[in-house]
């Protein structure tokens, strides 16, 4: 199973980091900037799971993960920008192919540059399938103010209203609002930095038995090093989520209550001109009153891209 991706956005910049330059064209302080990356790899999950259904197979399974990633970066003047960009993702099992997942996101941030502080607009949509079948839709948008507290302080903060749509199971749809912060304190720049994250989360679900109000705190630390010549990047990160859910479960006679953990480590080096290889490896552990969400589970994969 293809372990979620968060991204914050610090400013178009920073979207852009990556192998090396797109194509770029200009005219006056207006430019266009396109990119492509193309992603291949395979991992082991020790325990195949859908966490949008509650449902875990205590089983472990190998999988090839292919993804496609298209960016468009407008800068319209001096204060004002746009990211588009459009993922495709398809993982794809050997024993439990009823799960092969097909995930497409569209998503745009709007940007606007206004001197200590900036603010801008993210709109996400994403479809993705189950064996080929309909299986979830799902809206974001989320409004946020960031900018620089000090020479090495950047703070971000924003509110996240999403709508989600289950077909296997429509008591499961849901609308939720957020608030979210991060803090990030650049070490050696983006060389070497930290970022410490909170939120909390209120989802309203068809069903008042999936209701629930979630708090979650995160650390992650990114370190770039030279090695024969090249930039390594590693990656740890530590995420924890607590889960009160507002009404009684009847398969368990209470309310539901579930306290998450999850631990990453991740590596990419360079290869060949604009490619790279990564490695990484996963833990979750996962403690509930609800059986089928109690369980730990770990990861461990690789991955090529390569970007033009």
């Amino acid at each position: 199973m293809t372990w979620p991706v968060h991204t914050v956005c610090l400013s178009c910049a920073f979207l852009m980091g990556g192998l090396l330059a797109p194509v770029v064209l200009a005219s006056g302080n207006a430019s266009t900037e396109f990119s492509v990356e193309l992603g291949v790899g395979a991992e082991y999950d020790s325990n195949v799971s859908v966490d949008e259904l509650d449902a875990s197979s205590n089983e472990g399974d190998y999988a090839t993960v292919v993804d496609v990633e298209l960016q468009l970066d407008q800068r319209f003047n001096d204060t004002l920008d746009m990211a588009v960009t459009y993922d495709f993702s398809q993982s794809n099992y050997d024993q439990f192919s009823r799960l092969d997942r097909q995930t497409h996101l569209l998503g745009v941030d709007l940007g606007a540059d206004l001197g200590a502080v900036n603010s801008g607009l993210s709109l996400y949509y994403i479809h993705a399938r189950l064996d080929g079948q309909e299986f979830l839709e799902y809206y974001r948008a989320s409004p946020y103010l960031s900018g620089f507290l000090s020479k090495k302080w950047f703070a971000r903060g924003a509110y996240v209203f999403s709508d989600k749509g289950i077909e296997q199971n429509p008591g499961r749809d849901a609308d939720s609002h957020a608030a979210e912060m991060d803090f990030y304190y650049f070490r050696r720049g983006l060389r070497s930095y930290f970022n410490l994250g909170f939120k909390y989360k209120d989802e309203d679900a068809v069903e008042d038995r999936f209701d629930y109000s979630a708090s979650n705190v995160k650390l992650r630390y990114v370190h770039r090093f030279k090695v024969a010549g090249k930039t390594l990047k590693t990656g740890f990160s530590w995420r924890y989520e607590y889960r009160d859910y507002s009404s009684i479960t009847p398969s368990i006679g209470e309310e539901r209550e579930d306290k998450r953990h999850r631990w990453n480590i991740d590596i990419e080096y360079p290869m060949l001109e604009n490619g790279a290889i990564a490695l990484y490896t996963g833990y979750a552990d996962y403690t509930s009153n609800f059986p089928s969400s109690d369980y730990d589970q770990y990861v461990v994969g690789t991955r090529f891209s390569y970007r033009w």
